[in-house]
């Protein structure tokens, strides 16, 4: 078996050179999250129960367009990919039955990155547990092995799903998150965790309902690892690891009052019931529940409202003929009865509840349990399992270690779980951008220091001006950082995700083409990455299926609009540039003139390359607007970084404003002729002859890299030993601005000239 391009050491990674490697990446892709045959985004309803019969076979892309996405993404200095994958496209048929033609497609894709040098590590993705409960990951016959019918989410609120909405473009922004508090999710993320405690009469094929569904979840991932294995040419490049199941929940273990939202749950939005509100309305009786609102000093309760499922109960009926998926369900565990009435909890004869406490404490002992209990020991027991599992293929797998979101980490430093090849994967957004969906530059809020308990009130916690935003914003994630220290050892640390919605202000920059606040977000998140010294991250997220990101429908899943690429956005050129240039939604559509779709030779586009970037059909004058044109906000992210260091990274950061990039290291000797530092230097922002470098010592040089035909801006850096810094100024782009001027038409129609001298 080959080794790891990539191996870890302490809390850093190095190459195979001792070079030190920061893992700059993306996602990729959100659209994997559902199925491409049928095309089924969260606001199609066709079909949607059909879920045995989908097929994610092209996802994230086809196999045909996979070269232009990888060369696209590399010419934009990623070189780490999280790849986005799901449970249900590889076991959706039902247990144990796998795709294996989406596996060879997977294989197929992973090693068409390889020829782009990617490093990448695989996502089990899942959001509120499965595309049934609102989000995405598990299959549908794994509500169904629950007791549960999702076929009734839509009237008793079970769950609370797009597909199943009324009016669909209507959908409530980022409402869907709250289904992590609702009945379905509740259940299985429960049972998932510890149904042998909580739910020991749920027996299925023999097993607890726990057993059963983390071996098939496990055995899912685990046969993906074998084929990758059985492919012989791509374990340890491009695939690096295994991530954790994305953004475990607890479901409702720690819940010390089910009658009472608890107080750590700070996402309350649209109708939020209590759990025990849940339990009655799942079992098909009218509840009152309070309704809460978005405003601009956050999550307000706005009224109350009534769910009156009339008698529509979430589980299925006792003549639902159990036989479908060839599973055996014990005789003591009942249809047609809510699971936690089975095991006492509540009295469904009066609409008694008899222990509001049951899952506050543990049953054998009493012990009280909490967010740290459940970390420590629910989700500890999964991960050893998962990471087994997966080493038993790859004894030698980086496993990417993702916790529940903003918790406090497993205290595992020092013990046998603090495995030498983890690496710490937290999450972070900003909540106050994300649910509100504008960039404010005036205030925001200290979430993670209001969780640790840092302020005497959350009033001291509110930030004001956008330089103690991004500050901020730093802070936390380095205070993120330090917990994984802390409690799980010396571990490199990676943000997973991190990213913006790009839908700000009611669309504004759709309308407008400015971008100025999707840049100015986007800048201050980076900074913050830049800041805080971790080791790498992966942006959410790159879209780019052909239909699938617009700006009518965003990320077609939840109203998610994150994705850096748009094909309703132009692309950017490289190297030299007009202010017009700098505007990230200047309409190219026009008959006579398009962006061709960007490639390994179209990453930057002027009338000296039009011929070799437009193909013989895009040069017709039947050209349309169906080509794609490019991301948006690119100031942002294009953006220079590491790529190898010669020593220990001290630090770096850009500062967007003046075009400036900053970076200091500390070398153990002089740097080897042919293993110098290197950094990634995009020629949008440095372009040539407009870029200028001045470094402590040593000599450098600034050159164009190809990598399988793709191009790369990269800087070479030969120096001495010791502490070493060096400096590179570009060129300030104007920042969004909106369309329509002279200055845009002057564009447009030396663009058309250059086309049609091409012809």
């Amino acid at each position: 078996m080959a080794p790891l391009r990539l191996r870890i050491d302490g809390r850093t990674f190095r190459d195979s050179d001792n070079r030190e490697v920061t893992l700059h990446g993306i996602n990729c892709a959100a659209d994997a999250k559902f199925p491409a045959t049928p095309n089924q985004p969260s606001h199609i309803a066709d079909k949607f129960f059909e879920g045995d019969t989908v097929s994610f076979v092209n996802r994230p892309f086809s196999i045909q367009d996979a070269h232009s996405h990888f060369a696209r993404l590399h010419g934009w200095g990623y070189n780490t990919i999280r790849y986005v994958f799901t449970w249900e496209a590889i076991e959706h048929e039902g247990p144990g039955k796998y795709d294996e033609e989406w596996i060879q497609h997977t294989i197929a894709i992973l090693r068409i990155a390889k020829e782009y040098g990617f490093y990448i590590f695989m996502d089990p993705h899942q959001d509120v547990w499965s595309r049934f409960t609102g989000g995405s990951g598990a299959p549908m016959w794994t509500l169904y092995a629950c007791g549960l019918d999702p076929t009734t989410f839509a009237i008793n609120e079970a769950a609370f799903v797009q597909n199943t909405y009324p009016e669909p473009a209507k959908f409530p922004k980022m409402v869907w998150a709250t289904n992590y508090n609702k009945l379905a999710c509740q259940v299985i993320f429960t049972v998932f965790f510890a149904g042998k405690v909580f739910a020991p009469k749920a027996i299925i094929d023999g097993k607890n309902i726990q057993d059963y569904l983390q071996d098939h979840y496990i055995g899912a991932i685990a046969h993906l690892a074998k084929r990758i294995k059985e492919a012989g040419d791509l374990w340890g490049n491009p695939v690096i690891g295994f991530e954790s199941v994305n953004e475990p929940n607890r479901g409702i273990i720690g819940y010390q009052d089910i009658t009472v939202v608890p107080s750590e749950q700070k996402l309350q939005l649209g109708k939020s019931p209590t759990a025990w509100q849940a339990i009655l309305t799942g079992s098909g009786r009218a509840c009152e529940v309070e309704t809460w609102a978005f405003g601009g000093l956050g999550p307000y309760k706005s009224g109350s409202a009534l769910i009156d499922p009339q008698g529509t109960s979430a589980w299925l009926p006792k003549s639902y003929p159990d036989t479908k998926y060839g599973w055996k369900r014990d005789p003591g565990w009942q249809l047609g009865e809510c699971l936690w009435a089975q095991h006492g909890v509540w009295d469904p004869e009066t609409d008694t509840l008899l222990q509001k406490d049951y899952f506050g404490k543990h049953p054998t002992d009493g012990t009280p349990i909490d967010a740290d209990y459940f970390t420590n020991h629910w989700f500890m027991d999964h991960y050893r399992a998962y990471s087994k599992a997966i080493k038993a293929v790859f004894p030698d797998s980086l496993m990417f270690c993702q916790p529940p979101v903003f918790e406090i980490p497993p205290a595992i430093k020092g013990t046998a779980d603090d495995d030498p090849n983890m690496i710490y994967c937290p999450h972070f957004y900003d909540g106050i951008t994300l649910m509100s969906k504008k960039w404010n530059r005036v205030w925001n809020v200290d979430v993670f220091g209001v969780l640790r308990g840092k302020y005497l009130t959350p009033a001291f916690a509110i930030k004001i001006g956008e330089t103690a935003i991004r500050n901020c914003f730093a802070h936390q994630l380095s205070a993120i950082r330090q917990e994984g220290l802390d409690y799980m050892g010396n571990h490199p640390c990676i943000f997973s995700e991190i990213g913006i919605p790009y839908d700000m202000d009611d669309q504004y920059a759709y309308k407008t083409g400015n971008y100025s606040s999707q840049i100015a977000a986007l800048d201050a998140n980076h900074f913050a990455l830049e800041e805080s010294k971790v080791n790498g991250y992966t942006l959410w997220t790159y879209v780019a299926t052909v239909s699938i990101n617009n700006h009518y429908w965003g990320d077609q899943w939840n109203g998610e609009d994150l994705s850096i690429f748009s094909l309703d956005d132009k692309a950017v050129t490289g190297g030299a540039f007009t202010e017009a240039e700098s505007r990230a939604s200047l309409d190219m559509s026009s008959p006579s003139f398009s962006r061709a779709q960007s490639s390994s030779d179209t990453l930057g586009v002027s009338p000296g390359n039009l011929r070799k970037t437009l193909s013989a059909d895009q040069m017709s004058s039947k050209s349309g607007s169906g080509d794609v044109r490019g991301l948006r906000a690119a100031e942002a992210f294009i953006r220079p970084t590491p790529i190898t260091t010669h020593g220990d990274v001290t630090s770096f950061v850009f500062d967007l404003k003046s075009s400036t990039f900053t970076f200091s290291l500390v070398a153990p000797s002089a740097t080897a002729e042919d293993k110098p530092t290197v950094i990634y230097l995009p020629a949008f922002h440095f372009p040539s002859g407009q870029t200028t470098v001045e470094a402590s010592g040593g000599k450098w040089s600034i050159s164009t890299e190809e990598t399988n035909g793709a191009e790369r801006q990269i800087l070479q850096w030969w120096h001495a030993e010791g502490e070493q810094t060096i400096t590179v100024k570009g060129v300030v782009r104007k920042q969004g601005g909106p369309l329509g001027t002279e200055e845009d038409e002057g564009y447009l129609q030396q663009c058309q000239k250059a086309a049609c001298a091409v012809m």
